[in-house]
């Protein structure tokens, strides 16, 4: 019984001997690796102070800070108010002061902890800014893509690219030779709401990695697509002669407070999309500058992130050429029901013709001529004609080449629609009708009357 007994026993005293034989490993172990980190960061612009912190152990006694390539400490500081952590300061950043720093601390049980990971530290403004630029352009649809590109002067060495308040570390491209310029090439596939901000760009030659030139211009890529497309609509109207008074207005989803306003410069990719927080944009006296094709934006805050682009609105600049003449046929007035043909004439070369009606919110109706040999008309037919089609029409010319750009108004012309000749025919009928019963009636009261008075013989 006693040799069951002490079993447990000699189990008990086995396991506490092993968590000592433990315990004094640890104790006499490395101590625990450091952290390192850089304020206000570790991209410093040359001239400007920063500080490295190393956080370690309250038991620390001395750290110290160690550069790659430097075989012993650059910097030695004792940890003050039994803190854990120190700090390093430089006064002046230079391309001397840059490059790839450890730290490690020393306790008095323990020893020396190993080194901490890298902190890379870098100097920025040594050589002159390249240039950033974005293909196909830098406002892009949710789920496209898009590629940054760095000209840079220094050749043989790296580019970076790196997002305003990104958390992530910058990217970085060989430089090689792309039409006769060192680039490097930063694909964004395929772009999502993370993408939209700020972008800069630098870059630094292989033999000084950590000394990078000047930043580029920001660049701000901005992502479209993300929310409900508004409505956009012209004030008075989308067609104005020169010298009129216009304003477009944005209309969005409730709590969109940022707008924007582009206008469609042809083949050439959009290029930027500048927000404001009202939803008019007064273009005031227009001229011919303001001719095109318009859409707008909606979004929140200050993001680089907007919804998907309003349908587009043609604003129609009128008075660049000779006015046209307008005439109806039969004429201007016509019977509800039948066709009408509004006769458009230009005496100067056109092969564009538009028809408007005023008070109308509707766009200008538009006929192309396939046949540009004189004489310049179209005929716009109308019909069948209703109470809701009279008011008052002018027309303009134009020439393809110029869709936006029209001549003056014809002189206006009333188109009045009366009532119907088929209802006039039926009230003829119907007296020509009556006409026929009474006629019948008395032919009725003559055979009667003969039927009962036999003729004598």
């Amino acid at each position: 019984m006693g040799g069951r007994a002490s079993t447990p026993v000699l189990t008990v005293l086995l396991c506490l001997g092993l968590c000592w034989s433990l315990w004094n490993q640890v104790q006499a172990g490395t101590p625990p690796k450091p952290s390192i980190w850089a304020e206000p960061g570790p991209v410093v612009t040359k001239g400007s102070p920063v500080t490295i912190w190393c956080q370690g152990s309250l038991r620390a006694e001395v750290y110290h800070l160690y550069k790659e390539r430097v075989s012993i400490p650059v910097e030695t500081e004792t940890p003050q108010d039994s803190s854990n952590k120190t700090s390093f300061s430089i006064e002046s950043m230079s391309s001397h002061t840059a490059g790839l720093f450890h730290c490690a601390y020393r306790t008095s049980r323990k020893g020396w902890s190993e080194r901490s990971d890298p902190l890379p530290l870098v100097v920025t403004g040594a050589y002159s800014a390249p240039s950033l630029s974005a293909h196909p352009g830098p406002v892009v649809a949710s789920g496209g893509n898009v590629s940054l590109w760095c000209s840079s002067e220094v050749t043989s060495g790296t580019s970076h690219s790196l997002k305003e308040g990104g958390a992530n570390s910058p990217q970085q491209m060989e430089l090689r030779i792309h039409n006769g310029r060192w680039q490097a090439v930063f694909p964004v596939v395929p772009v999502n709401t993370s993408h939209g901000g700020t972008y800069r760009c630098y870059g630094s030659p292989s033999s000084y990695p950590y000394v990078w030139s000047q930043p580029s211009d920001p660049l701000h890529l901005e992502v479209t697509g993300v929310y409900r497309e508004p409505s956009l609509s012209a004030q008075p109207g989308s067609l104005v002669l020169s010298g009129d008074n216009l304003t477009l207005q944005c209309l969005s989803e409730a709590g969109v407070d940022r707008f924007a306003l582009t206008r469609d410069e042809g083949l050439t990719p959009l290029q930027h999309l500048h927000g404001q927080h009202s939803p008019d944009f007064p273009l005031g006296h227009v001229d011919h500058t303001h001719r095109g094709q318009y859409r707008c934006y909606g979004g929140y805050n200050l993001s680089h992130v907007w919804s998907t682009p309003s349908a587009p609105l043609d604003i129609l600049i009128a008075g660049m050429y000779k006015k046209p003449s307008l005439s109806a046929q039969p004429g201007p007035s016509v019977s509800r029901g039948e066709n009408v043909t509004l006769q458009c004439r230009s005496e100067i070369w056109s092969d564009t013709f538009h028809l408007s009606k005023e008070g109308s919110p509707a766009p200008p109706q538009l006929l192309r001529l396939q046949d540009t040999a004189a004489p310049f008309q179209a005929n716009f037919t109308i019909g069948p004609l209703t109470s809701d089609h009279e008011g008052t029409y002018r027309c303009y010319s134009s020439h393809s080449t110029s869709p936006y750009l029209l001549s003056l108004p014809s002189d206006p012309l009333e188109l009045r629609v009366s009532a119907s000749h088929s209802k006039d025919y039926t009230v003829e009928n119907l007296i020509r009708m009556g006409v026929a019963c009474m006629i019948l009636l008395i032919l009725g009261i003559l055979l009667f009357e003969a039927w009962h008075n036999p003729r004598r013989s």
